[in-house]
C-alpha cells in the first residue's frame, strides 16, 4: 500500500483517486471547493463532477489543506487544469520536505511561453521535492473510469523505472497501463488532440456527418504529427494510445468538453457564451493559441489549427472558414510527412 495524494477534486482527479483506492492505496484528494470536499468525505460521492450513482471507495479522504493532503505521501498526482499548474506546483515546492514521485495528467500547452506541463512542473519543483516525473495520458473519460469501465492509458517518463512504478501502482483489471519514454510526443499529442476535438464538435454542430469527421481526424493527426516530429517526438507515438487513441475518444464522444464546446460554436453561439455554459475548463481553447504559436515558431503547416485560431481569437465566420479550408491548394496526401520522417 502506498500513500498517494491527488491534486484536483474534479472529474478526472476523483476518478483516478478511485482507481488508486480500489488498488488498496491510502489516497488523499485535494481540492479548493469546500462543498465538493465535504461531499466526498461525508457522502462518498462527487455529484458535481461524476455521474449519478457513482460511489467512492472508503480509501479516499479529501482535503482543502494542501499540506495535510501531501503529508508523508510517496507519490503526488497533478490533476488540475493547465492554467493552475504553475501556482499549484509553486505551492507544492513550499510544502513538500522530501523527494516524492510526481505524476501529471493535465493536457495542455502554456500560450506565449509554449511550455509543456512537465517543463512547467520542472521549473517549479527542485530535486529536493521531485524524485522523478511521469506523464499519465491516453484515451480516457473520467465518467467511464469512475464507473470502472475498461480503460487503457500510458505512463510515460524518460526514467523507465519511474514509468514502471506508476504502471504498477495504477494497474488493475479495469485500468490497464502501458509504458512509454517519449515525453515530448505524449504531451504534444494529449494537448493538441483537444484542438482537433473542438473542430470535430463544430462540424457536428453545423450538421456535417461521419465523412467530415473522419477527414478532420485523419488530417488533424497529420498536422499534429508534423509538428511533433519537428519538436523531437517519435512519429510512432502519434499512432498509439496517447495519439490516435486519445484523438478518437475526444473527437467522437459527448463526454468530451472540447467536443461539446465546438458543437455549440457550430450551432452559432459565441465563444464567451459557450465557455460560460460549460461550467468546466475547456483546455482546447487555450491550447489552440499555443498550438498556433508553435506552428509559427517551427514554420510548420497546420491549416486546421490556424483555421480554429482565427475563429476563436480573430472573429472569423465558422461557415466561411470551413469553406476556405476545403478550398485550399490541392496536394499529395503525404506531402511533407515522408521528408520529416526520413530526416
Amino acid at each position: 500500500m502506498k500513500k498517494v495524494a491527488v491534486l484536483g477534486s474534479g472529474s478526472w482527479g476523483t476518478a483516478l483517486a478511485m482507481v488508486l483506492a480500489d488498488n488498496g492505496h491510502d489516497t488523499r484528494l485535494w481540492g479548493i471547493e469546500e462543498h465538493v470536499v465535504a461531499e466526498i468525505n461525508n457522502n462518498k460521492t462527487n455529484t458535481h463532477y461524476l455521474p449519478e450513482g457513482v460511489v467512492l471507495p472508503n480509501g479516499i479522504t479529501a482535503y482543502t489543506d494542501l499540506s495535510k493532503a501531501v503529508e508523508d505521501v510517496e507519490l503526488i498526482l497533478f490533476a488540475v487544469p493547465t492554467k493552475a499548474i504553475p501556482s499549484v506546483s509553486k505551492q507544492l515546492s513550499e510544502t513538500v520536505t522530501r523527494p516524492v514521485s510526481i505524476v501529471h495528467v493535465s493536457k495542455g500547452i502554456e500560450p506565449d511561453s509554449l511550455l509543456r506541463i512537465s517543463e512547467i512542473i520542472e521549473m517549479n519543483l527542485s530535486d529536493k521535492v521531485m524524485k522523478d516525473l511521469v506523464v499519465l495520458s491516453g484515451p480516457t473519460h473520467a465518467e467511464e473510469v469512475s464507473q470502472r469501465m475498461i480503460t487503457t492509458i500510458c505512463a510515460t517518463s524518460i526514467n523507465s523505472d519511474a514509468a514502471e512504478h506508476v504502471q504498477e501502482i495504477f494497474s488493475n483489471n479495469n485500468f490497464r497501463v502501458y509504458t512509454n519514454n517519449d515525453v515530448v510526443g505524449v504531451e504534444l499529442a494529449g494537448a493538441l488532440k483537444n484542438v482537433i476535438a473542438v473542430c470535430a464538435g463544430i462540424l457536428s454542430g453545423m450538421g456535417f456527418g461521419d465523412n467530415a469527421k473522419a477527414a478532420l481526424m485523419t488530417r488533424g493527426l497529420s498536422e499534429i504529427t508534423r509538428l511533433g516530429i519537428l519538436m523531437g517526438a517519435s512519429p510512432y507515438t502519434f499512432l498509439g494510445l496517447t495519439g490516435l487513441g486519445d484523438l478518437i475518444v475526444t473527437c467522437t464522444s459527448v463526454h468530451s468538453r472540447n467536443w461539446r464546446c465546438g458543437y455549440q460554436l457550430g450551432q452559432g453561439k459565441n465563444l464567451d457564451e459557450v465557455l460560460e455554459n460549460m461550467g468546466m475548463v475547456v483546455e482546447g481553447v487555450r491550447t489552440t493559441k499555443a498550438a498556433y504559436q508553435l506552428s509559427q515558431k517551427y514554420n510548420v503547416e497546420m491549416p486546421i489549427t490556424e483555421t480554429l485560431y482565427n475563429v476563436l481569437f480573430n472573429g472569423a465566420d465558422v461557415k466561411s472558414s470551413v469553406e476556405t479550408l476545403m478550398g485550399r491548394t490541392k496536394k499529395h496526401e503525404l506531402d511533407d510527412m515522408n521528408v520529416l520522417i526520413n530526416n
